[in-house]
């Protein structure tokens, strides 16, 4: 994970980009830490009972995943862009030892730090232990999560020492250094907080099913899946990044990945079919970016907010359908309506791969996720469930296909995987800090008050507030890191105003995602761009653009819970419909051409505020009213769309029609 990225899944190159090339020796140390951290998740996920006659405490399971991972990221991560890239420094190596030692430690007393309540009074040499823990847990986030990250959680981490003389809305208790090094380390609400408890027993079997499904070939797959099924119709190219990516994204949960991944095959194919390359570039960024908000696998945030909410994590991914059918409808009629009004066809056929020798050589990949939504929806073995994937998929791997894998594939399997589970374990100890100190410092509690007094108690002005916190939270954090940062400070504010918990929730995770295709960060949108040899910037817009509804969806869900899942199947199915037509106006606005009317823009003047109208009853058709922040019926949206879009869209035809019966004579 770099500032934004790995939240979930696969490994692939741009990460590897940042390893150091290891000798045979770490290799082997690394597989072996994978391999006792897979056994370890087996034993105490399934109740396997490897190690008879003894029942491990939470804390222990979790220090001793902390203590094999952690130190693993000291051997890959190099300490700067100078450092040594073919071999481990003797400091590296010396880092790695003492964490490893120190969470022996750690584990080992695991039954009498809980016993004697030490992490709210530790002795002494227990806390100079754990001051060396905390600072080797801070250069790990660095490496792992990057600079900015690395800022954020060394200021929150230290909040608890000055928070008693901070200035009203952010002072909260004080604390000594010695209380709070304790309860960093030694509670089960900071470095063993919510996103190690939810690494521990939710996200493991997750991330190896990822790089499971990238080792074997699922990436091509899926990819030749979308080419074979959309490369011959109009915008082809482009239609088929929206599914390669956005079937990639769910995997991997990893937008800047997912560019790279697919973008390398997509980016070049809608540029041989006439797409700018600022618009490729962009169409891409916004499909990886919708992949890591698309069931069933949504990327490690997901999993932390099932943690919170205390629900199935299947609940979330049902509630994440139609958001992201939304969005990817938008984009799908966006790309379709500027291929119409540019008249750009397909790739030829004898060009593209066959779809039924695609499903002949992939087919157990279907079955695998079969399988997995089988676990996940009927039978609620979420935390099962990737574990049996894995292992179907790696045993049909080898009797069927014809990417069956020798030893060094399979020891290659097991390093990808250390690598991963390692470098997500560093952040999430570290942003566990994050938690550890807001909850010491009651802060969280004292902040809800504030900020809807700041708001004036009015939802729609702390909704508006907290789009703009999550925006600007996700420029300098992972958006693991920047939705319980806003969970544990913003949501309790929003629920306590009325709003439905895990819409607040999904909310802060969307707008938290906006930042990777809007200008001036858009990570998704320059690394599309770098592939594309197009303007970062102008990319950056061009996605901006493709993906706006991506803006409005969580206040749709928001406003109306029903749109989740969280309500009447009737209003689910209603609003479903009105939000699809919406979309599509808006989408064909934004593009300047609707589907059985045309061109929308063939008139000079007249074709701004056409689409201006047509945007506008777009947006009021999508909006669910009837709440107490939409004083307008769903009924009453509906007629003001149909006079305000009908009407414009129904003076667009007549004007194209025009044209064409000039163009004839």
């Amino acid at each position: 994970m770099e500032t934004q990225k790995q939240e979930s899944g696969a490994v692939v190159q741009p990460e590897l980009a940042r390893h150091r090339h290891l000798s045979s020796v770490w290799r082997a140390i690394v597989i072996a830490v994978t391999v006792i951290v897979t056994l370890l998740a087996v034993n105490q996920l399934f109740n396997a009972g490897f190690l008879v006659g003894h029942t491990w405490l939470d804390n222990e399971y979790q220090y001793a995943l902390f203590g094999l991972l952690v130190p693993v990221v000291f051997l890959i991560f190099p300490a700067t862009s100078k450092s040594a890239m073919d071999r481990v420094p003797w400091y590296d190596i010396l880092f790695a030892v003492v964490t490893f030692g120190l969470l022996v430690f750690f584990f080992m007393n695991a039954e009498a730090i809980v016993d004697n309540g030490w992490e709210m009074g530790a002795p002494d040499y227990i806390v100079m232990l754990g001051l060396v823990l905390w600072l080797l847990v801070l250069e790990g986030t660095r490496r792992a999560g990057g600079t900015a990250l690395f800022a954020i959680v060394v200021i929150i981490s230290l909040y608890p020492l000055y928070a008693d003389i901070m200035p009203g809305p952010i002072s909260g208790l004080g604390s000594t250094l010695s209380d709070t090094t304790a309860y960093h380390v030694l509670s089960a609400e900071s470095m063993l907080g919510i996103p190690m408890q939810a690494l521990a027993n939710l996200v493991i079997g997750f991330l190896i099913f990822g790089v499971a499904l990238t080792q074997t070939g699922g990436g091509k797959f899926f990819i030749d899946l979308a080419f074979a099924a959309l490369g011959h119709v109009r915008g082809g190219p482009a239609k088929v990044a929206i599914f390669s990516s956005g079937l990639m994204g769910s995997m991997s949960g990893s937008v800047i990945s997912n560019v790279i991944t697919t973008g390398v095959m997509t980016i070049p194919a809608m540029r041989k079919t006439g797409f700018r390359p600022s618009y490729a570039a962009g169409v891409e960024a916004c499909a990886s970016t919708g992949g890591v908000l698309m069931p069933p696998i949504m990327g490690s945030t997901a999993f932390i907010m099932a943690v919170f909410l205390n629900i199935p994590y299947i609940t979330i991914a049902v509630a994440a359908i139609i958001p992201s059918v939304l969005y990817y409808l938008a984009l799908f009629i966006q790309i379709d309506a500027y291929a119409a009004r540019n008249n750009m066809p397909g790739l030829p056929r004898e060009l593209l791969p066959k779809l039924g020798e695609t499903f002949r050589k992939g087919w157990h990949f279907i079955a695998v996720f079969v399988l997995l939504i089988v676990m996940l929806v009927y039978l609620k073995q979420e935390v099962l469930a990737p574990f049996y994937a894995t292992a179907l998929l790696i045993v049909i791997n080898q009797i069927f296909s014809p990417n069956r894998w020798g030893m060094k594939e399979f020891w290659e399997f097991l390093l990808a995987t250390g690598k991963l589970l390692a470098e997500i374990a560093a952040i999430l100890v570290g942003v566990g800090l994050i938690v550890g100190a807001l909850s010491i410092t009651g802060m969280a509690g004292t902040l809800v008050n504030d900020l809807i007094f700041m708001a004036g108690g009015n939802i729609l002005v702390l909704l508006l507030m907290g789009a703009i916190t999550s925006f600007i939270m996700g420029i300098g954090m992972t958006v693991t890191a920047a939705y319980i940062f806003l969970a544990i400070v913003l949501a309790p504010a929003l629920v306590q105003g009325g709003l439905d918990p895990m819409s607040v929730h999904l909310f802060i995770l969307y707008w938290g995602m906006v930042s990777f295709i809007t200008p001036p960060v858009a990570l998704g949108a320059f690394a599309a761009a770098s592939i594309a040899g197009a303007n970062p910037m102008r990319t950056g817009f061009e996605a901006m653009r493709l993906g706006s509804i991506i803006y409005f969806v969580p206040f749709f869900f928001v406003l109306d819970p029903a749109l989740i899942f969280r309500g009447e199947l009737s209003q689910t199915a209603l609003l479903f419909v009105s939000a699809v037509a919406g979309v599509i106006l808006v989408a064909s606005s934004l593009q300047g051409y609707l589907i059985w009317i045309g061109n929308l823009h063939r008139h000079p003047v007249l074709g701004w505020p056409i689409r201006a109208f047509i945007l506008i009853g777009g947006l009021a058709l999508a909006t669910p009213g009837g709440s107490a922040l939409i004083p307008f019926s769903n009924l009453e949206l509906a007629l003001f769309a149909l006079v305000t879009a009908g009407s414009a869209a129904a003076l667009a035809f007549m004007i194209e029609r025009r044209a064409k019966a000039a163009a004839a004579i």
